[in-house]
């Protein structure tokens, strides 16, 4: 399965979601049952995935961890806030570089149109 194919999947289950809870709960909430939308859609999942950070050929433990890993291959990054911010699409798009991966789902579920809160972040993409 391709990364797009991938990312229609996650959009499916984004929506799910939002249709079943709607907005203004916490990101842990919606980590949980996102999940399961995921895994119901026969997706193999990861979530709070632990990796560690290379910087100059060293090797550093610091608990960093990804929200949200579908089929190896790509992040999801969940947010429940007021605003999506610059900062957010870098913050996704550091944990693409370092993690390897070439797209991620940036999310926010605490917003009255869900459509507009689902955004891709690409890093190194070749389709």
């Amino acid at each position: 399965m391709t990364e797009n194919e991938i990312s229609y999947q996650i959009r499916k289950a984004i929506f799910n979601v939002y249709n079943g809870l709607g907005p203004g709960l916490l990101e842990s909430i919606y980590q949980k049952v996102l999940i399961y939308e995921l895994e119901d859609l026969g997706l193999q999942v990861k979530y709070e995935v632990p990796f560690p950070i290379v910087y100059n050929d060293i090797v550093f433990d610091c608990n960093f961890r990804i929200d949200i890993l579908v089929e190896d291959s790509v992040i999801i990054e969940l947010k429940s806030v007021k605003n999506l911010e610059d900062i957010h699409y870098k913050q996704l798009s550091t944990y693409l570089k370092l993690a390897d991966k070439r797209l991620g789902i940036l999310v926010n579920f605490n917003t009255v149109n869900i459509l507009d809160s689902i955004k891709r972040v690409v890093y190194k993409f070749e389709d």
